[in-house]
């Protein structure tokens, strides 16, 4: 996130109860933050043994980079004071809220941070519900609002909510997903417009892009019976579970075994080499507002992983303009379809 985003703000505003001596961060640095972000706000101030967790690739190698330790997953242990940095997806926000206050047991607090404009009254709202109350501040146009320590949660919402961060499953229950992922509840359009232009005499080594749930690898599964292996590449470590075991699920569906894997990466820093397809519907947002670079790196990537034979099938929204970084990685590129407001393209071989 650059500099002076919303994000940031909730960041700068997560500490400044703390600052204001309305809290007081740990003496022995038993801290825990739940969907952490790199900043100056973070890194200021750092104490030896704070926990932090993150499962999006990205922004986890960017606090690895700071210095921080950082788990995908989160942890096991209780924690004085529990901060929470939300999500836009409210019942994996809500997942998170209760999660935060298992984790801070009897006598702990949880501390959360969102931007005004990104549903902070909504979220405040449910941490009062299932905390029995919280106390606030606005600053940044983010609101902070915590737990009084000793809360008790509502038990049985507390398990409701909890229960929202499992696998669950989706499209008649063929899929398993997670919620907060893409696309979670359904097929996406651009995804499904992918696989029905995908040509059955695709074959060899595969690679998905940007997998999420493994869809698209497992159309690949089940329309190319030519495929002989499948790596995906995700970057919400969220995604990794649910994709094994559709995996898993498409080569017993297929009646037949094929080497695979599932990986937890970012795509622009790269991929393995000598694929013989590349399949991807990549990402165009960073935040709120299209960020074009994801696609461009994604289309270089391909280039870079594919074999000399090899061939690279996307999709994308029609007005983003990849032209001309698919011109510059391949030198055959051509428009399969346009339809829905997205385009799907072929292209071959791949620029050295």
């Amino acid at each position: 996130m650059s500099a002076g985003s919303a994000s940031d703000a909730a960041l700068d505003a997560l500490f400044v109860p703390f600052a204001a001596g309305e809290l007081k961060l740990p003496a022995d640095g038993d801290l825990l933050v739940l969907r952490a972000r790199d900043g100056f706000a973070l890194r200021e101030r750092r104490r030896p043994g704070w926990i932090l967790q993150q499962s999006f690739k990205p922004a986890a190698d960017a606090l690895a980079r700071s210095g921080f330790t950082v788990r995908p997953e989160v942890p096991e242990g209780r924690f004085p004071v529990v901060m929470v940095l939300p999500t836009r997806q409210r019942e994996e926000s809500r997942a998170l809220f209760a999660q935060a206050l298992s984790l801070a047991g009897s006598d702990g607090i949880v501390v959360a941070s969102v931007p005004n404009a990104e549903g902070a009254r909504t979220a405040e709202a449910d941490l009062a519900r299932l905390a029995g109350g919280v106390a606030c501040l606005s600053k940044h146009k983010c609101r902070v609002f915590w737990t009084a320590p000793g809360s008790t949660p509502d038990d049985a919402l507390l398990a409701e909510w909890l229960a929202l961060d499992a696998p669950t499953r989706t499209l008649d229950g063929r899929f398993a997903t997670r919620r907060g992922l893409f696309a979670w509840d359904r097929v996406d359009t651009a995804s499904a417009l992918l696989a029905d232009a995908l040509p059955a005499t695709l074959a060899g080594r595969v690679a998905d892009l940007g997998a999420g749930f493994g869809y698209l690898a497992c159309e690949l599964l089940a329309r190319c019976g030519g495929v002989t292996a499948v790596d995906l590449y995700e970057a919400e470590a969220r995604a990794l579970e649910p994709a094994r075991t559709n995996l898993d699920a498409a080569m017993a569906r297929a009646g037949r075994t094929v080497a695979a894997s599932v990986r937890w990466h970012d795509v622009t820093h790269g991929i393995d080499t000598g694929y013989d397809v590349v399949v991807a519907n990549p990402p165009f947002h960073q935040g709120r507002a299209d960020d074009p670079s994801l696609g461009r790196a994604f289309i270089a990537a391909a280039a870079a992983g594919l074999a000399g034979h090899g061939s690279f099938w996307m999709v994308a929204n029609r007005h983003l303009a990849y032209e001309s970084t698919l011109d510059a990685c391949f030198a055959n590129v051509r428009t399969v379809v346009e339809r829905d407001g997205f385009k799907v393209v072929e292209a071959r071989e791949p620029r050295r």
